[in-house]
């Protein structure tokens, strides 16, 4: 019998812990699952994701629970017969659409019933429906690949094992930086079996219509969702600007940004013309902020040289640390820094950072280990090996202790600057 896709296989796995070490552990600062309890137990599930920070969705989704996972991909990225492999024995399938010809499109019978077997077999199959990455807090339109799956997998084995859409949001502190924020948030799950139960009367275009619309819906309320429409950037400011620096998880967060939009958007609809002038100076600002290199983490703070203060003592305090990081790790972000300046697109930026650490960090921990266990004294290399395995992670955190440090100080001497933020009258507005 051939092998299936989501067949156990110690290579994959002993790869998918080592990954999910280091991506968990090392590539996020904090790092936070919710909605767990909105899983059912009853029957398969299929997980419906936004798209927002290219391969590092998927290595989250991986990190954010232990069960079997199957992914689907786009098709054009399977077109190298190597790179094909590669993404098969990583549990990828791929997804075809018209525009990678008709030729590719007759692959699809194939992989969807590849998905479907999976789903079959109770293993979670995840799915990110915008079809693209998008670094932006809202939503593309969905393609139908997932709804296929789930009709074809209801129609077949529906009666016996319910069909469950799984709405799922993956909510980033910064699409950027490496080693901000990450947050999985899963929705209530959509019942597809009851749902095709009690739509006989419409056909099956109609019923996936409206289950796209209901998985957007309830995608969108599982993160920090704002409309794409011209104002996109002006309410993200505002919103970064009122809660950056507010204590909390990330949920609270996440809420907490939310509210804000829609008070923003309560006051677009309440005053349109008071609203259009505040999106220009609001424009306006963060042109200015960016341009004067200044943090939006600097314009949350009520007294910024005090708060600059604790920041410089830490500096100082971990300065030899740094120092000592940044040699023992000169061979890991020298290629990662040449490699980000070279990317087309930037959003690809964190992948190539997590991809670099992984694979170089390991060996300049193995050598570093060794070499303090033949040149030093048992103790000094036990204590040596603890602080080169933090080495890298320390040497991230600290660079960006430095920027918002300096972000801090410049804010303190733009008084023009600031004079502009507290005109815009925030917090009295929203």
């Amino acid at each position: 019998m051939a092998k299936k896709i989501q067949d156990s296989d110690w290579k994959y796995n002993l790869l998918l812990a080592y990954t999910n070490l280091f991506h968990t552990r090392r590539a996020y600062r904090r790092f936070e699952v919710h909605g767990a309890k909105n899983l059912p137990k009853d029957g398969a599930m299929i997980f419906g994701v936004n798209h927002s920070n290219t391969l590092m969705d998927a290595l989250v989704m991986c990190a954010s629970n232990h069960q079997k996972k199957v992914f689907v991909a786009r098709g054009d990225i399977f077109k190298n017969p190597i790179v094909a492999k590669i993404l098969t024995f990583l549990r990828i399938l791929p997804i075809f659409r018209m525009r990678n010809g008709v030729d590719a499109v007759r692959h699809n019978d194939e992989s969807m019933n590849k998905a479907v077997d999976v789903v079959r077999d109770r293993v979670q199959l995840y799915i990110f429906p915008e079809g693209t990455h998008r670094t932006k807090h809202s939503l593309l339109r969905m393609s139908k690949g997932i709804f296929h799956i789930a009709l074809d997998a209801n129609s077949q084995f529906g009666e016996g094992t319910p069909i469950y859409i799984v709405p799922t949001a993956i909510e980033y502190g910064d699409y950027f930086r490496y080693r901000s924020t990450a947050m999985v948030n899963y929705g209530k799950a959509i019942n597809v079996t009851d749902f095709i139960k009690n739509t006989t009367e419409e056909n099956e275009a109609v019923q996936m219509n409206i289950l796209k619309e209901r998985l957007h819906d309830e995608i969108s309320k599982l993160f920090t969702y704002i409309p794409d429409d011209e104002d996109y950037d002006a309410i993200w400011e505002i919103v970064k600007m009122k809660n950056e620096k507010r204590a909390g998880g990330l949920l609270r967060k996440m809420k907490r940004n939310r509210a804000t939009v829609e008070k923003v958007l309560k006051y677009r609809e309440e005053k349109p013309e008071e609203a259009k002038n505040l999106f220009e100076r609001v424009k306006q600002f963060a042109e200015n902020r960016v341009k004067n290199r200044i943090s939006v983490t600097s314009t949350a703070k009520k007294y910024p040289f005090i708060n600059s203060l604790w920041k410089f003592l830490l500096l100082v305090i971990g300065l030899p640390y740094f120092i000592a990081s940044a040699a023992a790790n000169l061979i890991v972000w020298v290629p990662t820094l040449i490699i980000r300046k070279r990317l087309k697109d930037p959003a690809f930026g964190n992948t190539a950072s997590f991809g670099v650490e992984m694979i170089i960090f390991p060996l300049v921990f193995i050598t570093g280990t060794i070499l303090l266990f033949c040149l030093t004294p048992w103790y000094w290399a036990i204590l040596g090996t603890i602080l080169l395995y933090f080495s890298y992670v320390l040497f991230v955190d600290y660079l960006e202790l430095l920027r918002r440090y300096v972000s801090d100080i410049r804010w303190v001497f733009k008084t023009k600057l600031r004079k502009q933020y507290n005109d815009l009258n925030l917090n009295k507005l929203f």
